[in-house]
């Protein structure tokens, strides 16, 4: 109980801020040695499930304009979930099987922290409103790659966003907008595993995780949007290459 605790609590941080859960997800029970239910990708799922009710309930507002109100950056966003959406049913066994290992993590890791630090050099002025095919095109290619442990969906996002000369606290807001139909996707995609295979878990570690995940999420959402209103992405740079670091030890000392 306490390991899916804890574990909640890394989604719900790292989901929103641009160091990557996924490669959190991966680490923890390696560095660890945690084995069982915390340690599948059902229940990576249903701590995926946790962040998304954390993003529905701080967004819903915005849903209700878009569908509404603002239908212009409705199709922004569905059209820039494309590229993700696709990449994901195509590549996802093979992401699964072939992409988690801790050395690979490293290195996405240290090369998409650069990646972001380039972007804080751009002019930074676009508002929500202004996003063009070519800018949710750009944006929704940078989440594809968002696949791979390590890479960060945030991160990315945030990163190509500024890069195409979107405010930050706009970028950030953009970002989480398109996660959302990404990772209930996502949740969707590999829903139907759990319920055929529910008897094999213990309910009470994954409510728990849903839980602290969907709790934990909801403060780093806030905390995220209030953080970027005034300070560059360098912070979770720096966090990015220290964990780097730390893996490349751990594999030494394992190895």
């Amino acid at each position: 109980m306490i390991e899916a605790i804890i574990l909640g609590i890394t989604q719900g941080l790292t989901e929103f801020f641009p160091v990557s859960s996924t490669a959190h997800l991966i680490l923890l029970p390696w560095f660890f040695g945690w084995e069982g239910d915390v340690n599948t990708l059902t229940f990576d799922v249903a701590l995926h499930g946790g962040t998304l009710t954390a993003l529905i309930f701080c967004f819903w507002k915005d849903w209700i304009e878009l569908f509404f109100k603002k239908k212009k950056l409705l199709g922004m966003i569905i059209f820039s979930s494309i590229p993700a959406g696709i990449a994901g049913f195509l590549l996802n066994d093979i992401v699964e099987k072939k992409l988690r290992e801790p050395f690979l993590i490293s290195v996405m890791l240290i090369t998409v922290g650069f990646i972001m630090l380039a972007s804080e050099g751009s002019k930074k002025k676009k508002e929500i409103e202004n996003i063009d095919l070519k800018d949710a095109l750009f944006i929704g290619i940078a989440q594809a790659t968002a696949l791979i442990p390590g890479v960060s969906r945030s991160g990315v996002t945030i990163a190509a966003g500024l890069f195409k000369g979107l405010k930050r606290d706009v970028a950030a807001r953009f970002s989480f907008l398109l996660s959302t139909p990404i990772i209930a996707g996502a949740t969707a995609l590999h829903l139907k595993k759990f319920l055929d295979f529910k008897a094999h878990y213990n309910l009470q570690l994954f409510t728990a995780g849903f839980l602290t995940s969907s709790i934990i999420g909801l403060i780093a959402i806030k905390f995220l949007m209030s953080f970027l209103r005034k300070y560059p992405l360098n912070l979770f740079v720096y966090y990015r290459f220290a964990l780097a670091v730390v893996i490349i030890a751990g594999i030494w000392l394992k190895g």
